[in-house]
């Protein structure tokens, strides 16, 4: 894995300072790459690549940024899992190392900006044409390696990471639309950060400058065509398949691979896939609070690691460990997205990166099967609906309320969410339903100060991806999961991203390869929910590769942190003094004062503090700093 960014004048002028601009883009970047880095500049000055190197192969013959000697240039950031195929359809005579970067350079020789739709695998690079006088970048279908950028006074700026494009902007200052979105769903929509002027570009896109352009656009979408004309049984042996394929090819490595080990499904599938296929290599690792079994996922992660015999690592996280690295999450994060499990994932990525480069996981089996507990919350709601008024039986359910009744011992611990959704309507539209189950925006109260907002309305954003065209609009439970698919996935990887090479650490999610995920939207709501059981085509599927204990769980925690138990002791006087500081106090669009009020008043399992929490640490990681990233390019 590596870090990128790049330079380049719209307008096509000259850039002073460019080398030593270029250069500060690596150095905020150095832990994404610390075995190496590379520098390109244009001979004209009008564009330049920066490049951060981890060396899991030969480091020379990874070496960027890359030419093909053409006037082709470029810096990438991923894997492509399918190099060895494409160099054997692109001409292997045609390659002068044996890396996957140069596979890139030679796909775009033959394919131009279709290149990407060859790729297997997750990627986020930058090319410069020269006889186009063009620059092309993309990045992955599903968003698994990050790529920024912005553009200010007519040049366009880009990188792995925010942080390398700080130095650049004017000020740093709060994107208000991006900060509704945060306090709805705790991650931004299209395309959106927390920083005002800084963008991503969305997953599944590309982005091509040229004649002082710049457009956008998107080169994959998945579609929810449902496949009446295969059986169960198919799309069992198809998923077994495509799994184990995709499995494979992310064992590709020059390097010993590990595995994250959470307990659950998707984690213990791969991390089983993976030691029949290097039994003598992979090692497993998860993280675990001993303060309460309630926050301890080990017995059933040892359970696998016990079936299939390989060593588990188990990282015991404790408060001192919140109290020493929170800040450090919060500047590998950029900002701060999805929940309080990017702590622990911090922890236990951490602990991986002392015995591997390279560690599988589970991350994506949630988003494209179905493993939610809200998703049995909102379809309980509409199967009472229908048994209601009698249409229950007439093709527009996919299970009856009889057999999802003995699955709702799922919902056990879900009973405040189920108190609060109920409270806030019954059988309205599918979408705002759905919407009213996810919103955490309600939660807040006072501590926000309402009226510095705008009137943008991050439910109409919600709207328009829950309603896609690409999802048919039978399927209630499609529309629910591919909303998460196109959002709060991204800001999963996200997270899987930073806390990965904040430890130079490379991080591979075997769930998230294209032709597995077209596959499971084209799987019948009755087969992929069948009876209101959560991810019942995954599990009858891949049965034999995991021992019951896991293939019949049914209270999967989500790696939740005691972040109320450590508010309301040990960490108390360190939260109280990061919210009572006066730039604190200060905020523009948060009133710390009051929040400081609502310590104790945290549930078990709550994320309104966090959330506040962490918005805190990211103004005094960033905001506050602005002074000190705009120094790096005083020359």
């Amino acid at each position: 894995m590596c870090g990128i960014g790049g330079i380049i004048s719209l307008a096509g002028e000259q850039l002073p300072n460019l080398k030593y601009n270029l250069e500060v883009t690596s150095k905020l970047q150095h832990h994404r790459g610390p075995d190496g880095q590379g520098i390109w500049q244009h001979p004209r000055q009008i564009v330049g690549f920066a490049h951060r190197r981890l060396s899991i192969i030969d480091l020379e013959a990874g070496k960027q940024p890359m030419t093909d000697n053409l006037g082709n240039w470029v810096t990438y950031n991923g894997e492509i899992y399918n190099y060895i195929e494409l160099r054997q359809e692109l001409g292997e005579q045609n390659f002068v190392t044996h890396s996957d970067t140069e596979v890139i350079l030679q796909a775009y020789r033959k394919w131009g900006t279709d290149c990407v739709n060859h790729f297997r695998g997750m990627f986020a690079f930058a090319l410069w044409d020269e006889a186009n006088q063009r620059l092309f970048c993309a990045r992955d279908r599903f968003g698994i390696k990050p790529f920024y950028y912005t553009i200010v006074n007519n040049i366009f700026y880009f990188a792995s990471e925010v942080k390398a494009i700080l130095p650049f902007i004017d000020s740093i200052e709060t994107d208000i639309e991006g900060f509704q979105d945060y306090l709805t769903f705790q991650f931004c929509l299209a395309g959106k950060t927390l920083f005002k002027d800084i963008n991503e570009l969305q997953a599944g896109h590309d982005l091509t400058i040229q004649n002082s352009s710049l457009k956008i656009k998107r080169y994959w979408e998945v579609y929810y065509k449902l496949d009446f004309n295969h059986t169960e049984q198919y799309f069992h042996e198809k998923i077994q398949y495509l799994i184990r394929e995709s499995a494979n090819i992310h064992l590709r490595s020059d390097v010993p691979v590990g595995a994250y080990v959470s307990g659950g499904l998707d984690s213990s599938i791969v991390a089983s896939i993976a030691s029949e296929k290097k039994p003598d290599e992979l090692v497993g690792f998860i993280g675990k609070f001993s303060i309460s079994s309630d926050y301890d996922e080990s017995p059933y992660a040892r359970e696998v690691a016990n079936w299939r015999g390989f060593q588990l690592y188990e990282a015991d996280i404790n408060v001192n460990d919140f109290i020493h690295n929170i800040q450090k999450v919060i500047y590998h994060l950029d900002y701060p997205t999805a929940g309080p499990g990017s702590f622990a994932q911090y922890m236990v990525s951490q602990l991986a990166s002392k015995y591997r480069k390279v560690v599988l996981g589970g991350q994506g089996g949630d988003e494209i099967f179905g493993g939610y507990t809200r998703y049995l919350i909102a379809y309980f709601e509409q199967c009472i609906k229908g048994a209601i008024e009698g249409t229950m039986h007439s093709g527009n359910f996919i299970v009856t309320y009889e057999s999802i009744i003995p699955n709702l011992v799922a919902l056990k611990n879900y009973k405040p969410l189920l108190k609060k959704f109920w409270s806030q309507g019954l059988f309205e539209d599918l979408d705002k339903r759905y919407f009213e189950l996810i919103n955490r925006r309600d939660g807040f109260n006072d501590e926000i100060n309402w009226g510095e907002l705008n009137d943008y309305s991050p439910y109409e954003t919600f709207r328009s991806i829950f309603k896609g065209k690409n999802v048919q609009k039978e399927s209630y439970f499609d529309s629910m999961t591919h909303f998460d698919f196109k959002t709060l996935l991204p800001a999963l990887l996200q997270v899987e991203d930073r806390v990965s090479m904040a430890h130079g650490l490379e991080s591979r999610v075997p769930f998230l390869d294209h032709p597995l995920v077209e596959l499971a939207a084209t799987i019948p709501s009755n087969i992929k929910f069948k009876d209101g059981t959560m991810k019942q085509v995954l599990k009858n599927a891949m049965s034999s590769v995991l021992p019951p204990t896991i293939l019949e769980r049914q209270n999967k925690m989500g790696f939740p942190v005691p972040l109320s138990e450590w508010i309301k002791g040990e960490a108390k006087e360190f939260i109280y003094d990061i919210l009572s500081s006066s730039n604190a106090l200060n905020r523009q669009l948060i009133n710390n004062q009051k929040v400081l009020r609502q310590l104790e008043n945290e549930p078990k399992f709550g994320r309104k503090i966090w959330g506040l929490l962490s918005l805190e640490l990211w103004q005094q990681t960033f905001h506050d700093q602005q002074s000190t990233y705009q120094k790096l390019i005083q020359v």
